[in-house]
């Protein structure tokens, strides 16, 4: 029987390594590929910017699938990364919107792109090192379910995944902890076994995304009004890409107590300003929806969601308000709902489906 051709996505991590090992250990044909995404940049840049696209990062994938004995291969997916990622990027925080590029990165890049390079040369999947498990459910659909520890779990920034991907990709890490991962990247002596975690945003590892956005985008951000949620303009602010919905530092106001941006409107250049009570929400609109478990929403649903990736997730009630918008009603007012940012529900530990907040 011939065996079933698998390319793994390498980050040069213990946790993509680690997919690798289990793969081939469970007779996969394992082809291992490291996804050259940053732009044109000179060495000294592009090794700072660390993470998943620096250059330390496809030596150790290279080291890694040597010591595997598995062939490597880096692939140029840098125009992709640019229009799916960075375009996206910055184009959401000049509308006011909190964009999640790694949400963006693993559907476009990760995903379409390289599964689509993996079929050309003959592969029959694609696997990553994410904390997650792809399930088919009785009614035949794929979804996924949530890795065997809840505080690693990744599916919150996979829930839009098709059909189409999801029957193709494997998720070996996702049945085990991190500290099993890492004890078996040490019992067959490799060297990421202790690397550790990427923790930002790989093409802004130091956080300063309207220092980037102004660099990338060559516009000076414009300055405008603070106001409350009444009108009232109380300040200046430095231009809407410095801030986000739920904010308190940086905004160098005296209010005499706590205030954090409530909301952000582009059209008049206004970011709007509240009291801790004001930041909650218990209703949010969403579009840009995909489902998994479920082919369509019809009627009414409860679900648990969670609003952001660190967010414990809180019941709610889901329905359908046009083609291809939601309206998610929460049982208790949630803090910082943020536009932007996904929303994605699951239905115990499997993601029933998710979509883009646009509004509250």
């Amino acid at each position: 029987m011939e065996r079933k051709k698998v390319v793994v996505g390498m980050s040069g991590g213990v946790d993509s390594s680690v997919a690798a090992y289990l793969l081939k250990n469970t007779g996969y044909d394992v082809v291992g590929v490291t996804m050259q995404i940053w732009q044109e940049e000179d060495v000294a840049v592009q090794e700072a910017r660390g993470g998943c696209c620096g250059l330390s990062a496809v030596d150790d994938a290279r080291r890694v699938a040597y010591a595997l004995d598995i062939p490597y291969y880096v692939m140029n997916f840098k125009n992709e990364f640019k229009c799916a990622v960075i375009d996206y990027f910055t184009n959401e925080y000049g509308k006011g919107n909190t964009p999640n590029p790694c949400i963006a990165c693993n559907r476009y890049v990760k995903w379409e792109s390289l599964l689509k390079r993996a079929l050309d040369i003959g592969a029959d999947y694609i696997a990553t090192g994410h904390y997650a498990r792809v399930v088919k459910l009785k009614n035949g659909r794929y979804t996924l379910k949530k890795s065997a520890t809840e505080d690693k779990d990744q599916t919150y920034a996979l829930y839009n995944l098709t059909q189409y991907q999801l029957a193709r990709t494997l998720m070996p890490v996702g049945d085990y902890t991190k500290e099993e991962v890492r004890r078996i990247a040490k019992n067959i002596n490799l060297r990421v076994a202790n690397k550790p975690d990427s923790q930002e945003i790989c093409f802004i590892p130091d956080r300063d995304y309207a220092g980037f956005i102004t660099e990338y985008t060559k516009e000076k951000p414009e300055e405008g009004n603070f106001v409350t949620s009444d009108g009232k303009i109380i300040g200046r602010h430095k231009g809407i890409i410095h801030y986000t919905v739920g904010q308190r530092k940086g905004l160098n106001l005296a209010m005499g107590h706590p205030v954090f941006v409530l909301a952000i409107r582009p059209g008049t250049n206004e970011v709007v300003i509240g009291s801790a009570d004001e930041v909650y929400s218990r209703k949010l609109y969403a579009d840009n929806l995909n489902f998994m478990s479920v082919g369509d929403l019809e009627g009414e649903m409860e679900v648990t969601a969670k609003i952001r990736y660190n967010h414990k997730g809180s019941k709610c009630i889901i329905r359908k308000t046009e083609a291809d918008k939601m309206e998610c009603v929460f049982e208790e007012p949630q803090r910082a709902v943020t536009p932007g940012q996904a929303v994605v529900f699951y239905d115990g530990d499997y993601v029933v489906g998710g979509g883009t907040i646009v509004r509250v």
